[in-house]
């Protein structure tokens, strides 16, 4: 009998906690969830640190874990994790079928500390396989690192099927999902609608809070000083039936973001017929796509500019026509989404050519 397919995969220690929920633990969750339910005998574990920049002991518990590998197995490793320690891979390499996953190139979080890309670099190289969650983080890769195309791979995240969204009044009832962090650009939002206190709109900020303390005070200062507190709120993370509810309330899913590599809060509004306004910015379009007319089922403004996301939103209460549209468009595109079924077996496609997945 032929033994089925093995794979030891390695995620970051909070890829389960409910207060720091992300699209890259989600994803993680997700593929390993459906590896094993097609059959894969998946060896997961859970690394804690403070990754991608990890404290000697966080080292010490990243070099033992894959010290417990055998040899010859195959490796999914999050690129969390691998890319900020390439010197603890390169032992493991040498002996092991690496695949790293990368969610965000490194470099391009706002915030890295110097050299952080540099180390990327290096860890990549050391991999058989690189695993990238859009064209254009592949793009990215290829172009900054050096490495060989056919090293890398592109596997989107998919989408479950979701129920059209109620809404309040088509126009009123924004939602921003993102942990509260320069990157996710909340600060541009708040900057926004300070700049139209006459429209009748209602905004929740949904995400972790603790990621970047320093950064959360500054947007509840800013809301405060604008005197939005009691139409804009900071309502912490949400998941399962409580994010689902804020969906369905939604009329407008908003995406400031100053970095995205893809965006999978997207294409979960796209499913439940949600048109965007986005930031024009690494895998968004990519992941907005168009409907099967050719529209594009949501409103692209430049990145890092409070004021044509303000220009936006006027645009989108003010003209009751063009929210009829983007609504038709986003409700089109819905039925063209990919689900996690492509993802599964893109994945499976690259786990397949490497050596170590059988035995």
């Amino acid at each position: 009998m032929t033994a089925a397919p093995s794979v030891h995969v390695i995620v970051p220690g909070d890829i389960d906690d409910p207060a720091l929920p992300s699209g890259g633990n989600a994803y993680d969750r997700r593929i390993c969830r459906d590896l094993h339910a097609s059959g894969w005998r998946v060896h997961e574990s859970a690394v804690p640190g403070s990754w991608p920049r990890p404290s000697p002991a966080d080292r010490d518990l990243l070099a033992r874990t894959l010290a417990a590998v055998p040899d010859g197995a195959a490796v999914l490793i999050d690129g969390l994790v691998a890319c900020g320690v390439p010197d603890v891979l390169a032992a493991p390499a040498s002996r092991l079928a690496l695949v790293v996953l990368v969610h965000l190139p490194l470099g391009d979080e706002l915030g890295a500390p110097p050299g952080l890309a540099a180390r990327e670099r290096e860890a990549l190289r050391l991999a058989g396989a690189v695993v990238a969650t859009s064209n254009w983080s592949a793009d990215r890769l290829l172009a900054g690192h050096g490495l060989a195309p056919e090293r890398v791979h592109v596997v989107p995240p998919g989408v479950d099927p979701a129920p059209l969204a109620a809404g309040a009044d088509g126009a009123s009832r924004l939602l921003c999902v993102g942990s509260v962090t320069p990157t996710k650009g909340q600060d541009l939002l708040v900057s926004a609608l300070a700049e139209m206190p006459g429209e009748p709109w209602h905004c929740d900020l949904v995400g972790p809070l603790g990621r970047r303390p320093e950064f959360v005070a500054s947007v509840r200062a800013a809301i405060g000083r604008n005197g939005l507190a009691d139409r804009l709120r900071l309502t912490g993370p949400r998941i399962g039936a409580q994010m689902a509810e804020a969906f369905d309330a939604a009329d407008l899913l908003v995406l400031p973001s100053r970095v995205e590599s893809y965006g999978m809060v997207a294409t979960e509004a796209l499913a439940r017929g949600i048109p965007v306004l986005a930031a024009d910015v690494g895998g968004v379009r990519e992941a907005l796509g168009d409907d099967p007319e050719g529209g594009v089922p949501g409103i692209l403004v430049p990145p890092n500019d409070a004021s044509a996301l303000a220009a936006a939103l006027r645009s989108w209460f003010a003209r009751p026509a063009q929210r009829a549209g983007v609504r038709a468009s986003a409700r089109r595109r819905r039925g063209r989404l990919d689900g996690w079924e492509v993802t599964l077996r893109r994945l499976i496609g690259v786990l397949e050519r490497l050596p170590g997945t059988r035995g």
